[in-house]
């Protein structure tokens, strides 16, 4: 009898512990996830200047990646 009260109170306490745990990962999570999209939408406004300026090769290259990086050319 005294092992079953024991086996259930360490489930309870395991649970607890787990619940204890899971909010820190969960608030992690969301600002990695909003720091990918950002910066994928910095390729795609600077690939579609490149091609307004109609650039190829390594010119549109060093173009896209200045313009990532924020600094302006001509």
């Amino acid at each position: 009898m005294r092992i079953a009260v024991l086996a259930v109170v360490a489930a309870l306490g395991c649970g607890a512990a787990f619940a204890a745990d899971s909010p820190p990962a969960t608030t992690a999570t969301p600002s990695a996830a909003s720091a990918t999209p950002v910066k994928q939408l910095s390729l795609k406004a600077c690939n579609k200047q490149a091609d307004a300026k109609k650039l190829t090769g390594p010119q549109r290259s060093a173009f896209v990646k200045n313009c990532r990086r924020g600094k302006s050319s001509s």
